[in-house]
């Protein structure tokens, strides 16, 4: 069926990094969402009032802010998808993530909204009146659930979409507030017992619980958080298909929205090389990249010495005393001075972000072993830290 309304409703179907594609996916699933929602809260609700039935009229509320979420999302697709002006540069993507965000919030209102009409529920309870054709429509309102949620899920992994991923989360959630409302239909139909405030909690409980996390991952988003470490690792490797290129490090992403990555990094060339022709390769790199990776990129041009075998020796002496003090770290912008009686060795330390370790102290451990190697070398250290 998802394929079907994808095929009937978007023509280029494959080219999702086409903005205008991915605004044809977001207004098919927000479209589909908010028919199927409005429809499944009318029924729900008409069988919660004639069962008199709290958990299954609090499931129906629940659909009906399925729906203006996704109408809330639909905006947000839109305005992501406005022109960059003067004032944003790089355009408008990140409204997305916080559509995304108001949409979180929202399930967190309607799970305290369902929180407090349960436990009234609890404290004043009433027996339902459940038949038969009320169980049949909720078992069909949960397979209902189930495929919009497959539905939901298929378009946000094409797209890349935070806000439908968490429309998705909330169809999920759904689907397990109405398997927990049919329980409590079932107990009342055949075991005469009421347990429709208890349920209702319950899944209020989850809605809350399914909120929270989606209001993380969007905050995540929003606040800057490490890049995929798989887009990381396919920007290194691609790199080394140039041979003029020794490596790459301080290697940042900026996210401005789905499709509009901006990234950068250090490329170390040798020093000796043809200014010109290395600028040139650079260059033809960031080209490259765009055109395999759909991001803007920007490479600073980092010389060093790659034929000097005292040099090479020394940063490879570096590097292995460096990982005798944690494995984890790593050096870059490896270059010596010779002063006669002294020289300096100077490089980049680059030090995990989650290392719990006294900076200081490690910088001045790792010079006094440099140093212990020899009386003539100095180390000059500067510490940082990585952003992938």
């Amino acid at each position: 069926m998802t394929n079907f309304l994808i095929k009937l409703f978007i023509k280029d179907k494959n080219n999702v990094e086409d903005q205008e594609v991915r605004g044809k996916y977001a207004m098919l699933s927000s479209i589909t969402g908010i028919i199927v929602n409005i429809l499944l809260s009318i029924f729900k609700i008409i069988i919660g009032v004639i069962a008199n039935s709290m958990s299954i009229i609090s499931d129906g509320i629940n659909n009906v802010s399925d729906a203006g979420s996704s109408i809330v999302t639909m905006i947000g697709f839109k305005m992501s998808q406005k022109k960059i002006d003067a004032d944003h540069p790089w355009g408008h993507g990140r409204m997305e993530y916080i559509t995304a965000l108001f949409v979180d919030v929202l399930i967190l209102l309607v799970g305290f909204e369902l929180l407090q009409s349960s436990i009234d529920k609890i404290i004043h309870p009433e027996m339902p009146s459940i038949s038969n054709i009320t169980i049949i429509l909720l078992i069909v309102a949960i397979l209902v659930k189930l495929w919009l949620f497959l539905f939901y899920r298929k378009i946000a992994k094409k797209i890349n979409s935070a806000a439908i991923k968490g429309t998705a989360y909330d169809s999920i959630s759904d689907s397990v507030s109405t398997l927990a409302v049919l329980i409590s239909a079932f107990v009342a139909r055949f075991a005469n017992i009421s347990i429709d405030g208890y349920v209702s909690l319950i899944v209020s409980v989850f809605i809350l619980f399914t909120g929270l996390k989606a209001i993380k991952e969007i905050i995540d988003l929003l606040l800057g958080q490490k890049p995929d470490p798989d887009f990381v690792n396919e920007i290194i490797e691609f790199t080394k298909n140039y041979k003029e290129i020794h490596g790459i490090h301080d290697i940042m992403v900026h996210d401005y929205g789905p499709g509009r990555k901006i990234v950068s990094f250090h490329a170390e060339v040798p020093a000796d090389s043809d200014i010109l022709k290395a600028h040139d390769i650079i260059d033809q790199m960031e080209q490259d990249i765009f055109d395999k990776f759909n991001c803007i990129t920007t490479i600073h041009m980092d010389p060093i010495v790659v034929d000097d075998e005292e040099i090479n020796n020394m940063r490879k002496a570096t590097e292995e005393i460096v990982k005798s003090m944690n494995e984890k770290f790593s050096i870059h912008d490896f270059r010596m001075t010779d002063g006669g009686e002294r020289i300096n060795l100077i490089f980049d330390l680059v030090i995990p972000t989650d290392e719990k370790i006294d900076v200081e102290k490690t910088v001045s451990d790792i010079q006094k072993k440099i140093h212990e190697t020899n009386k003539k070398y100095y180390a000059v250290i500067k510490a940082e830290h990585s952003y992938v």
